[in-house]
């Protein structure tokens, strides 16, 4: 059973998830309820119109070596940045002026396969006044939020309050991708926790994308009352993002055949474990491009404007998306293939991108220096027109 933090209405959440358990696998098609947004700005403070397509320059910039198994980035408005290493559950600042230093340890991570300390995310990147963290604790995934004291150089975590929890957990696929959208709310990422049928279980928070309040409650407006559910029939989605439009999109792992791109849609199905990649069955949301497994298995994910970019392990190599008008088909191509090994995460700053490598994390070969943060200027994409 899983539970949500600070929410109101416990005996209806539990009524409605009894009723919700009673769903036969795969689940039925929902009534699909939409969600009006505000309009959202391009990622980053001085982030480029959003109009123009992008891609990655050249002059590539190693900010930081030395970290260990890192996960995920949140750069912070006074310069600073937040950085999630997966195996010890630190959290380390890269100082505004360069150079890292150590945070603290959420308490509670246990690190096993693919589980740990995973996505970082604030909510008010004007003055952010808490860290919220996906981690892997010894009974589940979940999403807590700490206090967030301090100044550039000084920044610590105070105790952690559960959001989130109850979230399947696995040594493999346990998802982990948190952010917040244009309407304020949480978006977290839960892989399947390598049990596909929890995908299809509209009652298990396993194979989903996930939706909640900033406190942990199931808005009003989420497709299944009652349920923090936003998106099912996910094996084990990663980053999300949305565009100049307020059009959401998604990384996905698939299993041995097709990585995934999605165009995410409030209680759509997405298929798994029925399909991999684009099937062409209208019971289910194709993804709007699809990669084999060895040329991506995509994990983090940042959106410029219009212009989606996709850190990939195993294909070690960026993906960047151009969509047609924030939407379906998408024209993509791949950058710096094997230069840096494994990419875990990219995030938008500014008119640059950071690129996180994760080559420690006992899968990857690493290099001199690793892991280590990298930024990369973004320039005009060749040959692409205005998306219009």
């Amino acid at each position: 059973m899983f539970r949500l933090g600070r929410r109101p209405g416990l005996m209806a959440l539990a009524a409605a998830a009894l009723v919700l358990a009673g769903c036969s696998s795969p689940a039925p098609d929902p009534t699909v309820t939409r969600t009006p947004t505000a309009t959202p700005r391009p990622s980053g403070s001085s982030a480029p119109v959003a109009a123009i397509p992008w891609q990655p320059g050249t002059d590539t910039t190693v900010l930081e070596t030395g970290l260990d198994a890192p996960w995920s980035v949140v750069p912070l408005p006074s310069g600073s940045a937040l950085i999630s290493e997966r195996d010890s559950g630190l959290v380390r600042e890269r100082l505004p002026q360069g150079g890292l230093r150590d945070v603290g340890t959420v308490p509670g991570v246990v690190h096993q396969g693919e589980g740990g300390l995973l996505g970082l995310a604030v909510q008010d990147k004007a003055a952010p006044s808490h860290l919220y963290a996906y981690l892997t604790t010894a009974d589940d995934n979940r999403v807590v939020r700490m206090p967030l004291t301090g100044v550039p150089g000084s920044y610590a975590i105070g105790a952690p309050e559960p959001v989130v929890t109850g979230i399947p957990k696995a040594s493999n696929h346990d998802g982990g991708r948190i952010a917040f959208g244009p309407d304020g709310m949480l978006y977290i990422t839960a892989g399947d926790a390598s049990n596909p049928s929890n995908a299809q279980d509209v009652a298990s928070l396993g194979g989903k994308i996930l939706r909640v309040t900033p406190e942990g409650q199931v808005p009003g407006d989420n497709p299944f009352p009652g349920s923090p559910v936003w998106s099912y029939g996910h094996r084990n989605p990663q980053g999300i993002g949305w565009d100049s439009r307020g059009t959401m999109w998604a990384s996905e792992f698939g299993q041995n055949t097709w990585d995934e791109l999605n165009i995410i849609h409030s209680g759509s199905n997405y298929g798994w474990p029925v399909v991999e990649g684009i099937g062409g069955d209208p019971k289910y949301t194709d993804p709007v491009a699809q990669w084999p497994t060895d040329e991506a298995s995509p994990s983090g994910l940042a959106v410029v404007g219009d212009t989606v970019f996709l850190a990939a392990l195993r294909g070690q190599r960026l993906w960047t998306a151009w969509s047609t008008a924030g939407a379906a088909p998408v024209t993509v191509a791949p950058f710096f293939d094997g230069a840096f090994g494994r990419l875990r995460d990219v995030v938008a700053r500014g008119d640059r991108l950071w690129l996180l490598t994760n080559n420690t994390d006992g899968r990857g070969s690493p290099q001199s220096g690793d892991d280590r943060l990298i930024e990369v200027p973004l320039v005009p994409a060749v040959g692409l027109k205005h998306p219009g």
